[in-house]
């Protein structure tokens, strides 16, 4: 008696196993022939042809966009600094103090009383001691001394939280002060606000 043979019986055997030949579902074999077709429209489009932004163009682009925003954004940032007061509201002076912390610190001391840079607890500020005068310090920075524009790092608003931090400095008695580096300057600021 001889075995009858299944039309989708392969002929090869492995191991004593058979393997039948079935289609694959039509679904999949669609979906397999537009992802290669979709792979070729893809890399003549974006590649051979450049017709579309490739990546790195992608991001110039968003990064310009990002650029002229965040320009707008502090040209009116620069404007406002001129009429701005410093805060007393305890969230802001709390974010202003970790901003101070990690980015001041380091050149003005843990307490403000100066080490690279200057001492922020006396009255003998260097660059003004007016509200508007340390925002704008900390904004542009002062490069000659070694100071960074702080604008290309930090939003506006926490450039506005770390100056009016750096109000609630001035006349505190910290250890080891450095010693004054200008004249006396007086604030308009009411430091007692801020007790």
């Amino acid at each position: 008696m001889s075995e009858e043979k299944d039309p989708l019986l392969m002929s090869h055997e492995a191991d004593g196993i058979k393997e039948l030949d079935n289609q694959l579902p039509r679904w999949w074999v669609w979906l397999f022939n537009f992802c290669i077709l979709f792979s070729i429209a893809y890399v003549l489009y974006y590649h051979v042809l450049g017709i579309g932004a490739n990546s790195a163009e992608a991001y110039e682009f968003e990064m310009e966009i990002a650029n002229e925003q965040k320009a707008a954004a502090l040209e009116k940032f620069d404007m406002r600094m001129e009429t701005m007061e410093s805060s007393s509201v305890a969230s802001v002076l709390a974010a202003g103090e970790k901003t101070y912390i990690v980015s001041c610190s380091p050149c003005h001391g843990p307490q403000g009383q100066g080490l690279v840079g200057s001492n922020l607890t006396d009255d003998y500020w260097i660059h003004g001691s007016e509200f508007k005068d340390t925002l704008r310090t900390i904004s542009n920075g002062v490069p000659d001394k070694g100071m960074i524009a702080w604008k290309d790092s930090m939003q506006p608003s926490e450039i506005y939280a770390v100056a009016s931090y750096i109000l609630t400095l001035r006349g505190t008695d910290p250890p080891n002060p450095k010693a004054p580096e200008n004249e006396i300057t007086t604030p308009s600021v009411d430091a007692s606000m801020f007790e």
